[in-house]
């Protein structure tokens, strides 16, 4: 089977002819690629050519396109800083009261270069692999996140507990259009699905009380508008997940991706043949900081467990840093080719 054959199945729980592979290591192809993060970020060709790099280097089955965690954040306006040899990173927000939400104009995010660049970065890739290698285009932040960004996390926790719930519903209804924005727009590049990252509203940061009535309706949502466009929908929260796992069943989501903090046996009761896992090996303290024989050990673990469903794609936890010696990857990759269930 080619790679996008392996990962089209297991979204579908069908059967492959061995474990299919996806790398969140938009970082790790950079630095393997010998360009900054500077100078990746701002050049499609160049984001291209470090997967066309990894992709031949390691032999897995997906890319996940990733640049950074802040530009839909960056397209309404938040204050973003770009450093040359880290993703982009924001600190503050653009939103100093929520009485200011009422004030908010709609936002093209088509028009901010950051978004063009991830935009043609897919194109390409999609173009050069066309049904050999599977193409996730991500779409940065999901509503709830973008809000979270647009008033800065400690503020936006306050404003949960104390704010008008009116102001709230209006700020997550903005950002819903905007995250959908880019949705659509990635539909157009080819892609073979869409996701988005929610790590704020995981229950590390809120209750799923919280989750349940300010997250998931929004997740639910983008899953919808990728649907519409006939789109495979992927959601991606850090931290322990495990008291929101059937809650993110409801987001109607094709993939959900888990964080290594979340037990793999507690995922498997829930998910097994509902939703496709992608994940969930530490990408620090095993990926990167660890020995090959601590990631074989590890990824068998892993196999292992999930060993009872097609609905699987290895992957790590959350993006790969770096500095992660090749060594390990190859490890993982080894070990997940020659595993039989």
């Amino acid at each position: 089977m080619k790679g996008y054959e392996r990962i089209k199945a297991a979204m579908k729980g069908e059967k492959t002819d061995t474990t299919p592979i996806m790398l969140h290591n938009f970082m790790m192809a950079a630095h393997e690629f010998g360009v900054t993060m500077e100078q990746y970020r701002n050049d499609p060709k160049i984001i291209a050519n470090c997967f066309i790099d990894s992709v031949e280097r390691y032999e897995y089955d997906g890319i996940l396109i990733d640049i950074d965690t802040v530009t839909l954040a960056g397209a309404v306006g938040v204050p973003i800083d770009f450093p040359v040899d880290e993703p982009a990173r924001s600190n503050e927000g653009n939103i100093t009261s929520m009485d200011d939400v009422k004030n908010l104009k709609p936002v093209n995010v088509e028009n901010y270069k950051y978004i063009q660049i991830w935009l043609e970065a897919v194109r390409l890739l999609k173009e050069y692999f066309k049904d050999e290698i599977y193409v996730r285009g991500n779409c940065d932040q999901a509503p709830f996140s973008l809000a979270s960004m647009m008033r800065n996390a400690q503020n936006w926790m306050l404003d949960l507990m104390i704010a008008e719930e009116n102001q709230i519903f209006e700020l997550l209804d903005f950002t819903t259009d905007v995250s959908g924005q880019f949705i659509k727009l990635m539909a157009q590049t080819g892609a073979d699905m869409v996701s988005n990252g929610d790590s704020p509203a995981g229950p590390e940061m809120i209750s799923p009380e919280m989750y349940e009535k300010y997250a998931l309706p929004y997740e639910r949502k983008m899953a919808d508008t990728a649907h519409q466009l006939r789109l495979p929908y992927g959601l991606h929260i850090c931290g322990d997940t495990e008291s929101i796992l059937e809650l993110m069943l409801r987001t109607n989501a094709d993939m959900i991706e888990l964080d290594y903090k979340t037990d793999v046996n507690k995922i498997y009761k829930v998910y097994p043949n509902k939703v496709a896992l992608f994940g969930n090996i530490d990408p620090s303290g095993v990926l990167a900081l660890g020995t090959p024989e601590l990631v074989r050990e590890t990824t068998l673990d892993l196999l292992k467990a999930y060993s009872g469903s097609n609905y699987f794609v290895l992957n790590s936890g959350c993006a790969l840093p770096s500095t992660t010696p090749s060594e390990n990857i190859e490890m993982m990759i080894k070990t997940a080719r020659e595993f039989k269930k």
